[in-house]
């Protein structure tokens, strides 16, 4: 059930193989963090609840976003530490795929070699999914930290005999890291068939699977609680369109990638190697996720963007056996092989990697159009948000918002602990715009808007359209300020 890793380096090379993909993945990261200080709606949430105080999250968690509520305290210690900002927002991402990057790294090593531990280290970083949550402040990336050291711990464990003692942190360990990605995104619970098929695919003895069982049953049971609750926010997700068979073309070609590179390791049954470990990582959540969505839609990628471990682990071991298959023939040619796919690989995506960090990457920016508002509004001006969650343009940016009067709101997002506050039944939201003179709508732009169908913001549209006249209209990165004046 051990591998053969009798052409792994020692000594400084059992540093450099983690090390250099935790410095690469950090440059990555770093590299147009900000995105030209642009913040989107799903980031837009983890501003605003982080300001709150722990007490304002706790009670927000009881009504919605529970399956979000480890992450929102988390990084509500991080802007209580340094400050809210781009940086401080996604720095943690970055910080948890570099950490990936390294696990990925050493589990590599460990399965295959020096040079499939070092390219599938460095690979992690550049796959366009892992890009994408690479620079973005919500919980995905570090769930990935969390499988791939899940992950490194099971390999640990499954690697050679351990006695008692050593093993039994490492199991707890496991439990816990497993526990905590639970916490972040209960759909990372998905990792424990991906890590029982491996446990099959190696032949592990009886011991092995009930210590297994029975650390992975005490993560699932630690995790149930939140599963449960957060079942009881569903409409949250309702918004998920159901499964197609074109939303299953990604899976397919990350699939057929692993399982090419999955081949190049020459996979034999009993042994524990690359592809026992990352193609049931790959296959497994990503399989799951279509599975469980036939029955309701929940496929995103970002819920199993921890399966891209195992893809950047079969990449790995396909680099490594390329090395290998490099090295009788030409010996220095080999040790440039993966450095130079990697440099291949970064122009060739060099398109993909500039419009991850460009603001058009994502739906819309609330801080750009929060600059608007600013200079369109005037004090006494009203605000209306269609729908209403885009108030959290308001939330994150309440300075551009100085002096202006939200007339639909009744209770604010902290006093109704909610995301977007509670807005006032339609009579009274149509008798307030009455009696102003000035109005400024914040909605999506025409290009990403979708009809509303809330009776509220159908009478914020009847109203604006048969009292009011437009005076300026502006759009910008997805979102649109419109300046209406009473006729």
């Amino acid at each position: 059930m051990t591998s053969d890793t009798s052409r792994t380096p020692t000594g400084r090379s059992r540093h450099i193989v983690w090390q250099a993909p935790v410095l690469w993945t950090v440059a990555l990261g770093l590299w147009g963090l900000s995105r030209q200080d642009s913040v989107w709606r799903d980031e837009a949430a983890t501003w605003q609840v982080a300001r709150r105080s722990t007490g304002e999250i706790w009670d927000m968690l009881g009504n919605v976003d529970a399956v979000h509520g480890l992450y929102y305290l988390l990084m509500h210690g991080l802007f209580e530490l340094f400050g809210p900002g781009t940086t401080t927002l996604r720095l943690p991402s970055v910080l948890a795929v570099a950490a990936a990057a390294a696990c990925v790294a050493v589990t590599g090593r460990r399965l295959a070699g020096f040079w499939a531990g070092l390219g599938g280290g460095l690979a992690l970083g550049l796959l366009p999914a892992v890009q994408f949550y690479l620079q973005e402040g919500r919980p995905y990336a570090l769930v990935a930290a969390g499988a791939a050291l899940s992950t490194l711990l099971l390999v640990s464990l499954l690697s050679g005999p351990l006695a008692g003692r050593l093993a039994r942190p490492r199991w707890t360990g496991y439990a816990l890291a497993v526990l905590v990605c639970a916490l972040l995104n209960w759909l990372s619970l998905l990792i424990l068939p991906a890590h029982a098929a491996t446990l099959w695919w190696v032949r592990a003895g009886r011991g092995v699977w009930l210590r297994w069982t029975a650390y992975a049953a005490c993560a699932a049971a630690g995790a149930l609680p939140l599963v449960l609750f957060s079942r009881s926010q569903s409409d949250q997700v309702s918004w998920i369109p159901p499964l197609t068979w074109h939303m299953m073309i990604g899976p397919a070609i990350l699939l057929a990638v692993g399982g090419v590179c999955a081949l190049a390791d020459r996979p034999r049954a009993g042994r524990l190697s690359a592809t026992a470990v990352g193609l049931p990582l790959l296959a497994v959540p990503q399989l799951g996720l279509i599975g469980i969505s036939l029955v309701q839609p929940l496929f995103l990628d970002r819920y199993v963007l921890f399966s891209m471990l195992g893809l950047a682990l079969l990449i790995g071991a396909g680099l490594g056996a390329a090395v290998r298959a490099v090295r009788p023939r030409f010996p220095r040619a080999a040790g440039l092989l993966v450095p130079g796919v990697v440099g291949v690989a970064v122009v060739a995506l060099l398109p993909v990697e500039l419009g991850k960090r460009a603001p058009a990457s994502r739906v819309d920016d609330v801080l750009s159009v929060a600059g608007e508002v600013a200079r369109l509004g005037r004090p006494g001006d009203a605000v209306l948000f269609v729908p209403a969650a885009r108030r959290d343009t308001a939330l994150v940016s309440p300075d551009a918002f100085a002096g202006l009067v939200d007339v639909a709101l009744e209770r604010g997002p902290v006093a109704s602990a909610t995301l977007k506050g509670e807005e006032a039944d339609p009579a009274r939201i149509r008798a307030a715009l009455l009696g102003q003179r000035r109005v400024l709508l914040v909605t999506d732009s025409q290009k990403v808007a979708k009809p509303s169908g809330a009776a509220r913001d159908a009478a914020k549209a009847a109203v604006l359209e048969e009292r009011f006249r437009v005076v300026e209209d502006r759009q910008v990165r997805g979102r649109r300020v419109t300046v209406y004046e009473h006729r």
